[in-house]
């Protein structure tokens, strides 16, 4: 699996990207978050593709987005994380937390923190999370759903 940047090309995988009930009780669909992408200069949508397919999608929200859930300006914000329906269980999920470290330092290099808030709700993915070095950082925060646990990856700065 790849993590690419959303270019107009791939709107015809969005299209096809599926989520379960169960998941838009957590997160909303690709089609709902690039928009606020496009609007956004500082939020950035991301797809991990896979045999021309895509299997994995979240955004990066740089500066404003992630003030409600870090102090820190160096930070960004994992947002929307999601597995289409009928790839789940493949491991895209989680090779996707593997790659972000490295892609956001690339892409990135000024960034020193991923941060992202878990619905409490949402333990399946909170304990991803954490098996992939995010430590719980004691915040919480109501969210539009529920209350969110705030979670943190550091990363090392090249710049």
């Amino acid at each position: 699996m790849e993590l690419i940047r959303f270019q107009e090309q791939h709107v015809s995988l969005i299209d096809a990207y599926m989520l379960s009930e169960e998941q838009l009780r957590f997160t909303a669909h690709p089609s709902k978050s690039i928009p606020l992408c496009k609007a956004e200069p500082n939020r950035h949508a991301i797809l991990g593709i896979e045999n021309d397919r895509l299997v994995v999608y979240f955004a990066l929200h740089e500066q404003e987005g992630v003030q409600p859930y870090s102090e820190n300006p160096r930070a960004i914000l994992l947002r929307t994380l999601s597995t289409d329906y009928h790839q789940l269980g493949k491991g895209y999920g989680k090779a996707a937390l593997q790659q972000l470290p490295e892609f956001v330092q690339l892409q990135f290099p000024h960034v020193d923190e991923v941060v992202l808030a878990v619905n409490v709700a949402n333990e399946f993915a909170r304990k991803l999370y954490e098996k992939y070095g995010y430590k719980d950082t004691g915040r919480r925060v109501m969210g539009s759903k529920g209350i969110l646990i705030v979670m943190s990856y550091p990363l090392e700065v090249y710049v």
